[in-house]
């Protein structure tokens, strides 16, 4: 997508979507098509929003053209599970080298020094798993809260108008509702 100069107002596609397979779908779809994922925005967690605002809402659908809301990136399910994969087998490697590197420099022996690895490392793939769990609870939470008040917001940055037009097609071929194009305030 091409780049704009600082007095042009921006323009961005939003649509609510029901379900996460959904909202997951019409990204992906963005995706092929030429969008960047620096393009897509989610709505951030209710408090944020709250925060940001200074007041609480009760459906999404009062958010998709409030141009102070909080939003995040889109960070895809791959990334998550790469977290969480990353939170299981790191602590467990670190676990694992520490006490094998002390057990060893400390004079054990190597049986010693296994023998505490596969503890220590299995504690360490415990906690590991712990957060990771915690990891995707919190995803899910953040997900479960939207849809509580109505679906899951995406809005998608345009450049132009074949932009616009390939953004509401894809959201709405993906059961995206309530999908519009509105302009905010000029970027400074």
């Amino acid at each position: 997508m091409a780049e704009t100069d600082s007095t042009e107002t921006v323009r961005e596609a939003v649509g609510v979507f029901a379900d996460a397979d959904a909202l997951q779908a019409a990204i992906d779809d963005l995706l092929t098509s030429g969008f960047d994922r620096a393009e897509l925005s989610l709505l951030a967690g209710e408090d944020s929003v709250v925060e940001k605002l200074g007041h609480h809402y009760s459906r999404v659908t009062e958010l998709e053209d409030e141009p102070e809301v909080a939003t995040v990136c889109y960070v895809s399910p791959e990334s998550l599970g790469g977290a969480e994969g990353a939170l299981m087998g790191g602590l467990l490697y670190l676990g694992a080298v520490a006490t094998t590197g002390a057990i060893l420099i400390s004079g054990g022996t190597l049986a010693a020094a296994a023998i505490g690895a596969v503890a220590v490392g299995g504690a360490g793939g415990l906690l590991g798993t712990w957060l990771a769990r915690l990891v995707g609870d919190a995803h899910a939470e953040y997900l479960q809260e939207q849809l509580d008040h109505g679906g899951l917001l995406l809005w998608v940055r345009t450049w132009n108008a074949a932009d616009e037009a390939s953004a509401v097609r894809i959201m709405r071929e993906h059961s995206g509702r309530d999908v519009h194009v509105h302009g905010l305030q000029p970027v400074p």
